[in-house]
């Protein structure tokens, strides 16, 4: 039986959502092993990779289950128990064919920062960047909506057929002295929103402009480099068509 579920982590203590040959200090690899001490060897499949640092609130993965777990609320209890950084939120059967990434049709992002000092509780979930004008963020966040070439706006090292994608909505918003940047699309190439939200802010800090951001959005020019800090990100929903099971 092939099982869907939503989970979050707390990323500041892994390195990553993708299993590494280098460390076994990721998500992927800490849900294995707890699946495999219920008899579940299954691989976990994941909607999408998150950097070292950066967490999810809606990631969604999908593994098998062998016949004799069939209780999915009493297997959530239990992994939930095992479990201390990442939890499980929702466990559903779905048809053999779903698979987390290649099914899923929207992806959408959340990063959070402050403008005011972060304490020290803060520190590893939310960003920091100086005064900015929002309305000069609003408007390079609407220039990164529709289809374009993100070749600038890629880390390389990850096999992709094309480097184009379709922003489908990006939002700004502010709550008391918390800061909210939203970004939602097909899909996302790697480290892209980072790249995204660190061009946008230097932008609403007068450091980039509109011009040359347009630039860099049509897939020309050298390219963006430089990351936002990745314990603001977090993956927020990953969004399917309906499954039906046969």
């Amino acid at each position: 039986m092939r099982v869907k579920a939503v989970i979050a982590y707390d990323g500041s203590l892994y390195q990553g959502f993708q299993r590494q040959k280098s460390t076994d200090n990721t998500v992927a690899t800490a849900l294995e092993k707890a699946l495999r001490e219920l008899q579940i060897d299954s691989p976990v499949t994941g909607s999408g990779r998150t950097d070292r640092g950066v967490h999810a609130t809606g990631q969604v993965i999908h593994f098998d289950l062998p016949p004799f777990w069939h209780d999915l609320a009493k297997l959530q209890t239990v992994l939930n128990r095992k479990l201390s950084a990442i939890r499980f939120k929702h466990l559903s059967r779905v048809p053999d064919s779903f698979h987390a990434r290649f099914s899923a049709q929207k992806r959408t992002y959340r990063y959070l920062f402050k403008t005011e000092r972060v304490s020290v509780f803060e520190r590893n979930y939310c960003a920091h960047y100086d005064t900015f004008d929002a309305e000069i963020l609003r408007k390079a966040l609407s220039s990164f909506q529709g289809e374009h070439d993100f070749s600038s706006f890629h880390k390389t090292g990850s096999q992709i057929h094309t480097t184009v994608r379709e922003i489908y909505h990006t939002d700004y918003r502010q709550r008391g002295a918390y800061h909210f940047l939203y970004f939602t699309a097909n899909g996302f190439l790697r480290s892209q929103v980072r790249m995204m939200v660190e061009a946008a802010m230097q932008c609403a800090r007068k450091e980039l402009s509109l011009e040359a951001l347009e630039v860099l959005i049509g897939g020309r020019g050298e390219g963006f480099q430089k990351l936002a800090p990745p314990q603001g990100l977090y993956l927020a929903h990953i969004g399917y068509p309906s499954m039906p099971l046969n």
